[in-house]
C-alpha cells in the first residue's frame, strides 16, 4: 500500500466532511447555542484534509490495496473527526465516548452512550443524526458523486464500501452510478421528511428521524425514540420507509424509471419481503396469545414496527421489547444477524448471502444422494460463479468468528451472557439496541472504555463488510 496515494482521496474525504458540518453549525446558530464546537471541528477537518491533499500523490491508477486503504482509513478518520463536535461541546466525559457515538452514527448502528439525549444542544443532536445520513449510502460513494478528483480508481472504492457480495453498477461509469444512488437516496429522504412534517412533526425532528430511517440508523433527538410520540401515523410512515431503506436502492432507481416489476423478479427482495411479512405475522401471534397485548391490532402494531426495525438494522423502538414473550425476543436476536438487502443501507450479513447459503446447503444435501450430479447455484436466473459462492461462505465464517472473538473479550470483562451476545450482535450488525443491559430502553454508557473500543471496531467492521477493515491488520497489505 502506497500511503501517498491513499492520502490524496482521504484528504478530500476529510475536507468534504468539514463542509458537511456546516448545516449543524447553522442549526446551533438558529437555536442560539454555542457554535464554537463546530467551528473548531470544521477548521481542523478542513486543515487536515488540505494537508493530506498537498502531501498526497495523485496518480493515474492505484491497486485494490490502496482502494481498501482509502475506505478503511477514511472511515476511521471520519469517525475521529466526527467525534470532535461532541468532544468540544463538553457534554461527553471521555474521547472514547465521543468516538463511540460518532462511529455509531456514521456506521448507522444507533448504539448510544447517552442517558439523557434531550439534554444535549439541538445542533449536536442534528449532527448526530446527520452522520447517519452521510454514512447510510456511504461517505465514499458521496465523495465519488461530488468529487471528480476521485474518479481514478473509483471502482475499487465503490466495491470496498457498497454492501453486499455484488457491487451493482447502474451505469457504466462509477461516478454516474454514485450520483444516481445519492439522487434516489435524496428523493426517498425528501419524501419521508414531507410526510412526517405534514403529519404534525416539526421540520427539525422530521429531518432527524428521516436521517435515522432512510440510513437505517436509529438515532433520535428524543429520549424514547419514535415511541415518545405514541402516534400511529408516524409509526406507519417510519415502518414503510425502514422497509424501503432495507431493500436494494438499484431496485428503487428502476422503479422510479417505471420498472416496478423489478421487485417481483428479484429473488433477494422476495426473500426479504417474505421474511418481513412472515416475521410480523409470527411475532404478532406470540405477542397476542402470550398476553403481551390485549388486542390483536395492538400486537400487530408493535410487532410490525419492531420486526422491520430490527430486520433492516434501523433500531428505532416504540415499546420495550425486552418485556415481550421469550420467543419474540429470540426471533429478534436472529434477525440481528440477517440484516437488509445488498445495496441497501442496512447492515449485518444480508439477505442475498443467506439466500446463497441456503441454496448451497440444498445443493450439498442433493449431492449426498446424487454424487455425480453437476448443479449450479442460480440467482435471478443466472448461475453464480464458484468464487462468489466461496466468498459468501468465507464472509459468513469470518462474521461468526468476529462475533465469537468479540463476545469472548466482552464476556471476559464480567458482563452477563445476554448483554454480551446482544451487544456484539447489535454493533457488528449495525443495529444499536439489543437485549439485556443494552435493551431498547437502555444504553452503552456502562461499558468499560476497552469494551467501547471493541464494540466500535465491530461497528466499522460490520459496515465495511469485514474485508476493508481486516486488511489493514495484515502485514502483506503494506508490502509492494
Amino acid at each position: 500500500m502506497r500511503f501517498k496515494i491513499v492520502a490524496y482521496p482521504v484528504g478530500w474525504l476529510f475536507f468534504l466532511l468539514g463542509l458537511s458540518m456546516i448545516p449543524s453549525l447553522l442549526w446551533s446558530f438558529y437555536f442560539n447555542e454555542n457554535i464554537f464546537p463546530f467551528v473548531k471541528a470544521i477548521l481542523i477537518s478542513l486543515a487536515l484534509g488540505g494537508l493530506l491533499i498537498l502531501l498526497g500523490d495523485k496518480e493515474e491508477e492505484f491497486t485494490p490495496k490502496e482502494g481498501f486503504g482509502v475506505v478503511a482509513f477514511g472511515w476511521l478518520g471520519c469517525a475521529a473527526l466526527g467525534a470532535l463536535p461532541y468532544y468540544f461541546s463538553g457534554f461527553f466525559s471521555q474521547f472514547v465516548d465521543c468516538f463511540f457515538e460518532s462511529m455509531s452514527g456514521f456506521t448507522t448502528t444507533g448504539a448510544s452512550i447517552l442517558k439523557d439525549i434531550e439534554s444535549l444542544p439541538k445542533g449536536i443532536l442534528f449532527w448526530r443524526d446527520f452522520t447517519h445520513w452521510l454514512g447510510g449510502m456511504g461517505i465514499i460513494v458521496l465523495s465519488l458523486a461530488v468529487l471528480p478528483a476521485l474518479g481514478v480508481g473509483g471502482m475499487y472504492l465503490f466495491k470496498a464500501e457498497v454492501p453486499g457480495p455484488i457491487s451493482e453498477k447502474i451505469k457504466p461509469r462509477v461516478r454516474e452510478t454514485a450520483k444516481i444512488l445519492w439522487e434516489v437516496y435524496f428523493i426517498v429522504s425528501a419524501t419521508e421528511v414531507l410526510l412526517l412534517y405534514l403529519g404534525g412533526m416539526s421540520f427539525y425532528e422530521s429531518l432527524c428521524h428521516t436521517f435515522g430511517t432512510v440510513a437505517t440508523g436509529g438515532f433520535s433527538p428524543l429520549n424514547k425514540s419514535i415511541g415518545q410520540y405514541n402516534n400511529l401515523y408516524f409509526e406507519v410512515v417510519v415502518t414503510i420507509f425502514m422497509f424501503i431503506a432495507g431493500a436494494n436502492f438499484a431496485l428503487h432507481y428502476r422503479a422510479l424509471k417505471g420498472d416496478l416489476r423489478g421487485f417481483l423478479k428479484d429473488e433477494e427482495f422476495k426473500f426479504y419481503a417474505t421474511l418481513a411479512g412472515g416475521g410480523i405475522a409470527l411475532t404478532t401471534l406470540f405477542l397476542y396469545f402470550g398476553g403481551n397485548y390485549d388486542s390483536l391490532s395492538s400486537a400487530l402494531r408493535y410487532a410490525s414496527f419492531q420486526v422491520v426495525s430490527i430486520l433492516t438494522t434501523t433500531g428505532y423502538v416504540t415499546t420495550d421489547y425486552s418485556l415481550w414473550h421469550p420467543f419474540a425476543q429470540y426471533f429478534l436476536l436472529i434477525l440481528m444477524f440477517i440484516g437488509g438487502c445488498a445495496g441497501s443501507t442496512g447492515g449485518a450479513i444480508k439477505h442475498v448471502r443467506i439466500l446463497i447459503l441456503l441454496k448451497s446447503f440444498k445443493r450439498e444435501l442433493y449431492r449426498l444422494v446424487h454424487p455425480e450430479a453437476i448443479i449450479s447455484i442460480k440467482l435471478n436466473g443466472k448461475a453464480l460463479p464458484s468464487d462468489m459462492i466461496s466468498s459468501v461462505l468465507t464472509f459468513f465464517v469470518m462474521y461468526i468468528l468476529i462475533f465469537v472473538f468479540a463476545s469472548i473479550i466482552i464476556a471476559s470483562m464480567g458482563y452477563d451472557l445476554v448483554t454480551t451476545i446482544a451487544s456484539v450482535a447489535a454493533t457488528l450488525g449495525n443495529i444499536g439496541p439489543g437485549l439485556g443491559k443494552v435493551g431498547p430502553v437502555e444504553n452503552y454508557a456502562f461499558f468499560h472504555p476497552l469494551a467501547k473500543w471493541i464494540l466500535s471496531f465491530c461497528m466499522v467492521a460490520g459496515r465495511l463488510e469485514l474485508h476493508a477493515i481486516l486488511l489493514i491488520f495484515l502485514p502483506e497489505t503494506y508490502r509492494r
